[in-house]
């Protein structure tokens, strides 16, 4: 039986995911983040947004990154029994990102920040965030694929399901850009 998406985005949420997600991508040019906590986050937050498509391809990326399979199941289920105790917080913001649908508290940020320095902190953001744009386009063509297979997701439409992955490519292109002004700009690029 197919996941059902917890979470559906609309095209003006998917822009502004998009522009976030391109503002944090700098951060892996400038740092290296720690390849398994990447996956840690990018599990939590589909655990929490619903994607199917995500799952699937964030299982294999953890797996073969050497995280147990135990573990990735337990993140799956929103759990973080297994996950390292250093990488607590970060998970913990990411679902907490995820949940809030990209407006976290501006405390837990500060949080996360002063308990991980911000180099480290940024690396947690841009895997929420790269994750969170993957979900806002993957739910709709996860549920899309459970329709052909005959097992529609109730919370979706066929409309959903093809016109926002089309209204993303319409969209995609501005947000870059946008993102490529404001960093030009020196905007802050933390939540």
């Amino acid at each position: 039986m197919a996941m059902v998406a917890r979470k559906h985005y609309s095209v003006a949420e998917i822009y502004r995911i998009t522009h976030l997600a391109a503002r944090t991508r700098v951060v892996g040019a400038r740092s290296r983040c720690d390849r398994q906590a990447s996956e840690r986050i990018m599990l939590a937050v589909t655990a929490v947004n619903g994607c199917e498509l995500c799952s699937y391809a964030h299982t294999r990326f953890a797996l073969d990154a050497g995280i147990s399979d135990a573990e990735v199941r337990a993140l799956l289920g929103g759990v973080t029994v297994g996950a390292p105790d250093g990488q607590l917080a970060g998970i913990a913001f990411a679902q907490h990102y995820a949940d809030t649908r990209g407006h976290p508290d501006p405390t837990v940020w500060t949080a996360l920040v002063d308990q991980y320095g911000t180099t480290q902190a940024l690396c947690v953001l841009r895997a929420t965030r790269m994750m969170m744009w993957g979900n806002a386009l993957g739910i709709p063509l996860s549920s899309l694929r459970a329709r052909l297979q005959g097992s529609p997701d109730p919370g979706s439409s066929l409309a959903y399901e093809i016109g926002t992955p089309l209204g993303s490519l319409l969209v995609t292109p501005v947000a870059l850009v946008h993102a490529l002004l404001r960093g030009l700009r020196g905007a802050p690029i933390g939540p």
